[in-house]
């Protein structure tokens, strides 16, 4: 598997790994986190055109999509119930999706983040259970309680390198 920045022209077969993502959330118990709306095809775009969105592909096809970001997080910069492990910079993972076709496709993107950065933080809805034990499987240690941009709130995760 290799990681390489998404182009405009893989916007179709990302928005299709983002539509068997969501059926795949709302099938294990996890409806409300991206429901059938989340992420945008505009939102996408974006990401692809800002540079944050990244692909993992095997030899033929893409398999798997994550929005990595450098710098601060606004909704990070608020945390309930606990505290992140270290303020030193970050980056942070969202998005993180798969086709479903190959395993290892969480820790690869996690893999590929250490490999820059010291400190990768991340967050996932309460009702996401698996995302939880691959989160915490890779490393992460659970931090506390942030709020995204909707007001809804997400458990925060980080790693540190030290």
């Amino acid at each position: 598997m290799n990681i390489r920045k998404a182009e405009p022209d893989d916007l179709d077969a990302i928005m299709n790994i983002y539509l068997i993502a969501q059926d795949f959330m709302i099938e294990s118990g996890n409806p409300n986190q991206w429901g059938r709306s989340y992420p945008s095809r505009e939102l996408i775009a974006s990401d692809i055109e800002n540079e944050v969105c990244r692909l993992i592909c095997g030899e033929e096809k893409i398999h798997g999509v994550f929005a990595l970001f450098e710098g601060v997080e606004p909704s990070y910069e608020h945390i309930d119930d606990g505290q992140w492990l270290n303020d030193d910079p970050y980056v942070t993972v969202h998005r993180i999706s798969s086709d479903g076709e190959v395993h290892g496709i969480f820790k690869c993107a996690i893999d590929y983040c250490k490999g820059i950065s010291d400190n990768i933080r991340i967050d996932t809805h309460k009702s996401n259970l698996i995302m939880q034990k691959q989160i915490e499987r890779n490393g992460f240690e659970k931090c506390g309680t942030v709020y995204v941009r909707d007001g809804s709130e997400r458990i925060a995760y980080q790693w540190s390198r030290y």
